[in-house]
């Protein structure tokens, strides 16, 4: 790929258009190696390093560049020298479903930041598969990148899922509310889909009807309104892995 297009990866438009996506720094680069070798499509990405990098040891196919223009191409003020670009999955198709396989289904999440940590946490745990309503954040921004420590890579991954197809494909859905009954009670591990709101808005009470979704609550001291939605998830996801 040239590198006038690699700087337009900055961009959702153009993202999409090319079907790559730009991971920075070493940490992710390691994360992105070792997903590779158990994921085929991820083969195809390509190394770009300053000369401080130029002895990486990497099966992706490697160009060394100046650090003009590694400033250009990265997304972080201070580039360590290091990025890749790499091919977006087809969407829906980043895994295939496991046995025991729990949904959590993001509605219209806004904050990068909150989606690299909900990626990250199902990552951790592991037996998770992430959707995205559409109008939420894009995965591939990123800040989103950034924050999901490698998760990206290791977690299966669907976006512009609408709420209305939920009903047709998954037979039990659960949702957070603050009448609901205790996460940590039996049932709340019996569902196959959990549903989390907008950081500001939720989700539509009349969706949430017409999903037939079971309220479920993280106890607590209610003295203030509603946690932090990453923070929700990953109590969640806690709950669901716990042993008994």
């Amino acid at each position: 790929m040239k590198l006038d297009d690699i700087k337009k990866l900055h961009q959702k438009k153009y993202r999409q258009a090319l079907g790559h996506y730009l991971v920075e720094g070493e940490h992710l680069i390691l994360e992105l190696q070792k997903a590779a070798g158990r994921q085929p499509e991820l083969q195809s990405a390509e190394l770009y390093v300053t000369e401080a990098y130029k002895h990486w040891q990497s099966q992706f196919r490697t160009h060394v560049i100046n650090d003009r223009q590694m400033a250009q191409l990265a997304d972080t003020r201070t580039p360590q020298g290091i990025l890749a670009v790499v091919p977006m999955p087809a969407n829906g198709a980043t895994a295939v479903a496991t046995e025991g396989e729990k949904t959590i289904y993001l509605h219209e999440v806004q904050d990068p930041g909150n989606l690299g940590t909900v990626l990250r946490t199902l990552a951790w745990f592991g037996g998770f598969r992430c959707l995205l309503s559409p109008g939420s954040v894009d995965p591939y921004n990123p800040k989103v990148v950034r924050a999901s420590m490698g998760a990206i890579f290791h977690v299966p991954l669907e976006t512009d899922v609408p709420l209305t197809n939920l009903a047709s494909r998954f037979n039990s859905i659960a949702c957070l509310d603050l009448n609901g009954h205790s996460l940590t009670t039996e049932p709340f591990r019996q569902h196959d889909c959990y549903v989390f709101g907008n950081e500001a808005r939720g989700v539509p009470p009349e969706a949430l009807t017409q999903l037939a979704a079971k309220p479920y609550t993280i106890p607590g001291q209610s003295e203030i309104e509603s946690l932090n939605l990453a923070s929700a998830v990953n109590m969640c996801a806690y709950e669901l892995m716990r042993r008994v």
